[in-house]
């Protein structure tokens, strides 16, 4: 069996979407190679970060543009610096 391990604080973030197409009220399609990625993923992997504030589980945005795409036996990941996670997405409790 393989896996993506990351290292030199960078973390490995799931970013696989589903392909279906989206229609917009008038009815016009958008294929999905025409819409704007979202910035959000699944951390699947964290490199030994000491006091790292994110970890496997957690769903994060990170900066546009940042780390390196891959696709690993059908799914496709995002290495990207740790320090290009900007915020992590964290359930509250409603007041």
């Amino acid at each position: 069996m393989k896996e993506l391990q990351p290292i030199n604080q960078h973390v490995l973030v799931d970013i696989t979407t589903e392909n279906k197409e989206y229609k917009t009220a008038s009815g016009l399609i958008i294929p999905d190679s025409a819409r704007e990625k979202q910035a959000m993923g699944k951390v699947v992997g964290v490199a030994k970060i000491e006091n790292a504030e994110v970890q496997v589980g957690d769903t994060v945005i990170y900066k546009k543009f940042a780390g390196t795409e891959t696709e690993f036996e059908g799914r496709k990941y995002l290495i990207l610096p740790y320090a290009d996670v900007l915020a992590k997405v964290v359930e509250t409790e409603s007041i």
